[in-house]
């Protein structure tokens, strides 16, 4: 029975259980409208546009055929689940995406029986569908496994960790390459539709296991002629050969667009395929919307936009990004020193690099969503002489630690660490949160670190680790706009070690780190008019850290205060660690307080309220400050945990 009132079948939809309900012919439909909603909730929110938009197909299908949440389905990354939201009862929440008590951008455990994995950083579906397809065998469960991963995340190393260790253990799990790049597919249409569904139904797979144990029954030689003969016809009219040899059953490529090819390969998969199969996918980044369509990487993440002409609102710029200064003074740097080269994980527009790569194409490097592989790649080059920027997120960076330990540290080797996205983030939340460089990298020997305060500081800290040649270095910034100070025409390298005072005041001193600089202030002209001037510090270094600075405050004054956007273990601990060592806090006479980051993972929410709660504002600067001194007017302390 076909669909033929008014109502939108959108409307009827609450849960998959409700689009199962519905008869195939309803699906073009319903995929029509709810690729509707998904950019209209978006150009209300802002968020990831692009890849939504090119598996609306693929989710109503997913859901349509799998019996969800009983069958696990796995979304890589996460930011292209704003459909799989809507249709599994997050509707009436949609605009609420990215905001302080809404629905995350990524998919999350917490919120949904729905989302059976919470991800943000790529490349984590596969493991993570195996863990749960072994744990099913394991229980003696029948339930479906499904990760679905995108074509850019197979760039990472885990992926093919996961997928060789699937392939070992022959576990039914299904993995659907979401290739919307073109950039592993040939042309797609009938006959590749045809194809992927003859291999993926049991009459093929009959046959070909039949096939197999006859010729088991033939010589060695013979035998090993006959198995690559079969599988490289097949790789050479479906390709795939690569995910064969990792003990895959490859199907595809099909158009992730069309349901008439999507759903009889997927019902296929769901009850033909006893082991591990990848079903490759060929979509469209932005489909349905002409202006994500034309210009997939500006629509990946937008900002609030105009539906009708796409056009996206601007914030009002007072100043330049940091992610920019950032680029403009490594060039600066570049176009004096031919040894500087830069790389990327796959993040070239996100860190500046899309500009420096345009003026040096030669010395610019994006090695894909591989950040261990990027981190020992610059320390290859750094061996041999060149002066390696290794610009990652800082919540990225993490997932390069071991070689930023043993192939960077260890080895005392000149690799520069831009870390963007330090300190909080705002609506992306927790997993792109820069809280634990300072932590992680603090405890480093050889590591040296600097924290820009401003994006003048910014730009002589690019200077500074151009110039540092005497072991790695990391200098950490935050997401948006600088302070609008004055910049220089280019930076000048910085001392080793040393901060500066900022503003000299005798009874409490604030020593800050990186971007609270501007709070701190606004805190020194608070406790003035409470009858206590402040001095107050700008650090620049986390490592080492100036010794002869941190010994002056805490002689001269009665509370010394460190302020820093990172997590504990990082700056203070290092004060704590100094101010312990030299006996100065034996006395008794100085009261000291950590200004850091709650140990909770911080929800999202806008930047100046998170800081609030965070206890990283003026206000709560000020009343630790007040609390150290027994004074009254002290307000809530911040959340610790």
């Amino acid at each position: 029975m076909t669909h033929t009132d008014k109502t939108p079948l959108l409307d009827r939809v609450t849960t998959p259980d409700d689009l199962r309900a519905l008869p195939e012919s309803d699906l073009r439909q319903l995929a029509d409208e709810l690729r509707t909603e998904t950019i209209d909730a978006v150009s209300v929110t802002g968020g990831h546009l692009g890849a939504g938009l090119g598996v609306v197909e693929l989710t109503v299908a997913l859901h349509y055929v799998f019996n969800t949440p009983r069958d696990r389905v796995i979304w890589d990354v996460g930011h292209q689940a704003y459909p799989h939201k809507i249709l599994t009862g997050r509707r009436d929440r949609i605009r609420t995406l990215r905001m302080a008590d809404g629905l995350s951008g990524f998919t999350r455990r917490a919120e949904s029986v729905y989302d059976p994995f919470g991800a943000a950083h790529s490349s984590t579906s596969i493991s993570a569908g195996l863990g749960m397809a072994v744990a099913r065998d394991l229980a003696g469960g029948d339930n479906h496994v499904i990760a679905v991963i995108g074509d850019g995340a197979m760039s990472a190393g885990m992926a093919y960790e996961a997928m060789n260790n699937a392939g070992h253990l022959h576990s039914r799990l299904v993995v659907i390459l979401n290739d919307n790049d073109m950039s592993i597919a040939p042309p797609t249409g009938a006959m590749s539709a045809y194809l992927a569904r003859l291999v993926s139904g049991g009459a093929y797979r009959t046959i070909r296991e039949a096939g197999k144990q006859l010729a088991a029954l033939l010589p060695k030689f013979l035998y090993e002629k006959a198995r690559r003969t079969e599988e490289y016809a097949r790789g050479f009219w479906t390709g795939g050969t690569l995910f064969e040899e990792m003990g895959f059953y490859y199907v595809g490529p099909i158009d992730g667009h069309n349901l008439d090819h999507l759903l009889p390969v997927l019902k296929n998969v769901r009850d033909k395929q006893p082991g591990p199969v990848l079903v490759h996918v060929v979509t469209k980044k932005g489909k349905g919307y002409p202006p994500a369509e034309a210009s997939a990487d500006k629509y990946h993440g937008v900002n609030t936009f105009d539906v009708v002409t796409g056009a996206q609102a601007k914030p009002k710029a007072n100043a330049p990004s940091y992610t920019r200064v950032f680029a403009d003074s490594l060039m600066k740097e570049a176009a004096q020193d031919d040894k500087i080269v830069a790389i990327t994980a796959a993040m070239p527009s996100g860190t500046g690099l899309d500009l420096f790569g345009q003026a040096y194409p030669a010395r610019t490097f994006d090695v894909g969503i591989a950040e261990q592989h990027a981190v020992t790649f610059a320390a290859g080059l750094a061996a041999e002489g060149y002066k390696p920027f290794c610009a990652i997120y800082s919540t990225f960076l993490q997932r390069g630690y071991d070689q930023v330990v043993h192939d960077v540290a260890l080895q005392n080797l000149q690799v520069r660490f831009a870390l963007d996205r330090a300190g909080l983030v705002g609506a992306d939340g927790p997993t792109h949160a820069g809280a634990f460089d300072l932590a992680y990298l603090g405890c480093l020997p050889n590591m040296t670190i600097m924290a820009a305060a401003d994006e003048a500081e910014l730009a002589h800290m690019v200077a500074t680790a151009a110039a540092h040649d005497s072991g790695p270095i990391a200098l950490r910034y935050p997401r948006g706009e600088g302070v609008g100070i004055d910049m220089p025409e280019r930076g000048r390298p910085l001392e080793i070690g040393k901060g500066r005072i900022v503003r000299e005041g005798s009874r409490v001193a604030i020593l800050s780190l990186g971007a609270r600089l501007a709070e701190a202030l606004k805190a020194a002209d608070e406790l003035a008019a409470h009858g206590l001037p402040a001095t107050v510090a700008d650090a620049r270094f986390a490592k080492p850290i100036d010794t002869e600075l941190v010994r002056r405050l805490a002689r001269d004054h009665a509370v010394l205060l460190t302020v820093e956007e990172g997590s504990i273990g990082g700056f203070g601990a290092q004060v704590m660690q100094f101010l312990s060592d030299e006996g100065l806090l034996d006395s008794g006479a100085l009261k000291f307080r950590a200004l850091i980051l709650p140990d909770v993972y911080l929800e999202q929410d806008k930047p100046e309220r998170m800081y609030a709660r965070a206890g990283l504002d003026a206000k709560g600067i000020v009343a630790r400050a007040l609390e150290a001194l027994g004074r009254d007017g002290a307000a809530q302390k911040p959340l610790r945990a």
